[in-house]
């Protein structure tokens, strides 16, 4: 993929603004850790792995403001500047798991200085942030095979290039089925309400020249009935230790329709998307985001003043309605809490 959302440049991250595609295509550079955690929480940066590696490069930005020499006051500064990060959005995992990397980095070299820890943590973000490219080919290799010439997929929100460092999850599975010759077709829902599948999907899928066709999320069931979705793969935000995954709203009612008409239903998701230390999805925290995304559409009222709104970013699939787990190690599958426990111990 030729898209880089996100990227370390001169002691700044730079970010695409996916609030703007497809109609524009802007890069914001973020200088200081605050205007990472804006642009995480605004979703200027969005996808659970991209998220993860925005965190790291938000640490960078937090610690570079630091002047001096003083250590104990470095490593208050710090904690603090990882808190304030994992204050931006609840729910993806990968996040919290990129902030303790960087802390372990803390841990790990207790009689090091506040110089040479500053280029052990730009040292580990980066790795992180190389390790997510190769991540995501690995997935998409695996992922690949479960698709055959001629099949129709469907999948949901946006889980590409734009949710990752520069390759994708669930769309990562389609690029490296393209370049293996493979024909196929891929439905994308729109996804209120913030439209990730309209906006985004369908902008990386069309750039890639890959056949895509867009529904409305409520057009799901009406494809399934007339048997034009043979597979349907989805990205994840939270996997619990018991398989149960929190994804983007919609999600939940594409494995229940998938799961009536006999469609098998895939969840492409790296090893730092899963939450070991939970059991199910129960557990897992659900975002809930301002009213006015539902309310409103492009800054235009679509709803009666003072309406009440629910508007939960993520829905838990259960994993009784997953056929199996695309990762970086392999495609795992029921029984998971068996499978992802071995997930826990690969290296």
């Amino acid at each position: 993929m030729a898209v880089e959302t996100i990227k370390w440049i001169n002691n700044a991250a730079r970010i695409i603004d996916q609030t703007k595609l497809p109609n524009k295509f802007e890069y914001i550079y973020c200088r200081d850790v605050k205007t990472m955690w804006h642009a995480i929480k605004r979703l200027s940066v969005r996808g659970a792995p991209a998220i993860g590696v925005a965190a790291a490069f938000g640490v960078l930005l937090g610690i570079q403001s630091f002047k001096g020499k003083n250590k104990a006051a470095f490593l208050k500064f710090f904690q603090k500047t990882c808190d304030y990060l994992a204050s931006s959005r609840p729910t993806a995992v990968n996040l919290f798991n990129a902030l303790h990397v960087m802390r372990l980095v803390i841990a790990d070299n207790p009689d090091e200085d506040v110089d040479t820890l500053k280029k052990l943590l730009l040292k580990r973000a980066m790795e992180l942030f190389h390790e997510d490219k190769k991540t995501c080919r690995k997935m998409g290799e695996h992922g690949a095979g479960l698709i055959k010439n001629g099949m129709q997929c469907l999948t949901v929100c946006n889980a590409g290039a734009l949710a990752t460092v520069d390759f994708g999850t669930a769309l990562g599975v389609f690029y490296s089925a393209k370049k293996m010759g493979k024909k196929f077709k891929v439905y994308s829902c729109e996804t209120r309400p913030l439209l990730q599948g309209s906006r985004l999907t369908c902008w990386e899928l069309l750039r890639q020249k890959i056949d895509t066709t867009l529904i409305c999320d409520n057009m799901a069931a009406s494809l399934m009935s007339r048997a034009k979705v043979d597979i349907v793969f989805a990205g994840a935000d939270r996997i619990a230790s018991n398989g149960d995954t929190a994804n983007k709203i919609g999600t939940y009612m594409l494995a229940v329709l998938a799961k009536h008409h006999g469609i098998p239903f895939y969840i492409v998701a790296p090893r730092s998307t899963f939450d070991f230390n939970i059991k199910t999805g129960k557990q897992i925290p659900i975002e809930e985001r301002d009213s006015d995304e539902v309310k409103c559409f492009a800054g235009i009222s679509t709803a009666p003043k003072g309406i009440k709104v629910y508007n939960p970013a993520f829905d838990v699939t259960p994993a009784s309605l997953i056929t199996g787990i695309v990762t970086e190690c392999g495609i795992i599958r029921p029984p998971y809490v068996k499978s992802i426990s071995a997930l826990k111990l690969y290296a």
